[in-house]
């Protein structure tokens, strides 16, 4: 800062000024310290001015699998809100690994990170209310708290079951499986239910199984569409309720492959999260809409203003869910 300050000709009380109190430079100054700052390549030691100022610009964000576009728009709405704060967010991929959650969890708090923004596998309230005796406060993301000790911000998911089976059972289905999980992710244990009360409630002699599958990926969708299309036709599901659209596409894939079933008309087809290659397929997947950077965008407005005021009573906020139905459901 001396350097700078030397080579634009003011104070270093002005160089830090312009870095952290613009407002109250002036726009003669910014533009000299600015110039002096180019030349020089000077980039300030935010470890040293996290200690003095005893804030800091970084958000962690724990997220269940990085290759999930759906839990990519989530990350983009954080962004979108941190950069109007200044904020920086680090993101930790878990692959739905306790053990890498972990991991990360432990970088974030060493890391001294402002707080941190979590989509969880399993139960680590435990963990996480360590973190928060640390000051760092927590935010869950994509999954609710029922037990209202951490904000969280999510979509109503036994809702969207629901809704879904409820399309499905509409377009006259009644053999109906649900293919996901695994179910120790409240997501899919949610979707899940939300179905199954669905199937159950109805009046039309409905049924539904369940296939289940280790992750919700394309690569379980096609495993499972395989199962599927081994069985004999009497015995296969006439509609399909996949667990999220990476999971539907993979169905799409491996039923429809060389014209052995066609969808929807022997097996409708409807996903959760409506990403945009849903709407790109060969047959364009139905799904249950999610407004992801509106859910990126909340929880960390939550997670600052958490930081910002201890006292804050956790709150959950619970989005609802759209049905968007599309040729895959008929």
């Amino acid at each position: 800062m001396r350097d700078v300050a030397r080579e634009a000709g003011v104070s270093v009380g002005t160089v830090s000024n312009v870095l952290n109190k613009p407002d109250e430079v002036s726009a003669d100054s910014i533009a000299r310290v600015q110039s002096a700052i180019d030349k020089l390549g000077y980039i300030r030691n935010d470890a040293a001015r996290r200690l003095r100022a005893g804030v800091s610009s970084t958000v962690g964000f724990i997220v269940l699998d990085g290759r999930n576009p759906f839990i990519n728009e989530v990350v983009r709405g954080a962004e979108d809100e941190a950069s109007r704060h200044g904020i920086a967010i680090l993101v930790g991929n878990t692959d739905e690994d306790p053990a890498r959650e972990e991991m990360y969890l432990d970088l974030f708090a060493e890391q001294q990170v402002r707080g941190v923004l979590i989509s969880p596998y399993g139960d680590i309230t435990r963990r996480l209310q360590r973190l928060r005796e640390r000051e760092v406060p927590v935010v869950l993301v994509d999954r609710m708290n029922p037990e209202g000790r951490f904000s969280a911000v999510a979509t109503d998911s036994v809702s969207g079951g629901r809704m879904a089976a409820e399309h499905l059972l509409a377009q006259g289905r009644r053999r109906l499986a649900f293919v996901g999980g695994p179910f120790d992710m409240r997501q899919a244990r949610d979707r899940l239910d939300g179905a199954r009360w669905a199937v159950e409630n109805s009046d039309a002699g409905a049924t539904l199984e369940v296939v289940t599958t280790t992750a919700l990926s394309v690569e379980e969708g096609i495993a499972a569409g395989r199962r599927i299309m081994d069985r004999q036709p009497a015995q296969r599901p006439d509609a399909v309720f996949a667990g999220n659209d990476l999971v539907a596409l993979g169905l799409l894939q491996s039923l429809s492959t060389g014209g052995s079933l066609l969808v929807p008309q022997q097996i409708a087809l409807i996903g959760f999260d409506d990403i945009s290659f849903a709407a790109a397929a060969a047959v364009p997947i139905s799904s249950m809409r999610q407004p992801a950077r509106a859910i990126g965008q909340t929880a960390l407005r939550i997670l600052l203003e958490e930081a910002a005021d201890a006292t804050l009573i956790p709150r959950q906020t619970v989005f609802r869910p759209e049905l968007v139905a599309r040729a895959s459901s008929g």
